[in-house]
């Protein structure tokens, strides 16, 4: 089992800066590639970035591409999301996930645990 558990959401205003963490413990981080997805109101769950387990390789949903950075410590077990130029659109509950690969996917169902998500809100 591996437990995840995210922070760093918040209210913010269009423009601004966020960073999220996701702590994860259980088992060898390092064993695992990792990922953020999000979901808004009404919304499925959609791809965010991808990371790979040495942290060499990422991916990006184009929505977010230039405006936001994902990243591990894998001394530390904590991947993090620096998002910058937030826009309204980007509010969302934001859930990091890993998967036992060693390439992140921008399929949700590749992902074998999950975290209970942060809210974002980015207001106009």
């Amino acid at each position: 089992q591996v437990q995840l558990v995210e922070s760093g959401g918040g209210l913010m205003q269009a423009g601004g800066s966020l960073r999220l963490s996701c702590a994860a413990s259980g088992r060898t981080f390092t064993n695992y590639a990792m990922g953020w997805f999000r979901q808004a109101p009404g919304k499925e769950r959609e791809f965010v970035a991808a990371i790979s387990r040495s942290g060499g390789v990422t991916d990006y949903a184009a929505s977010v591409k230039g405006r936001f950075t994902i990243s591990r410590d894998n001394t530390n077990n904590t991947m993090y999301l620096q998002m910058n130029s937030l826009k309204p659109e980007d509010t969302a509950v934001y859930y990091c996930a890993a998967a036992r690969a060693i390439f992140g996917s921008r399929t949700s169902s590749e992902y074998d645990y999950w975290g209970q998500g942060t809210q974002v809100t980015v207001s106009s």
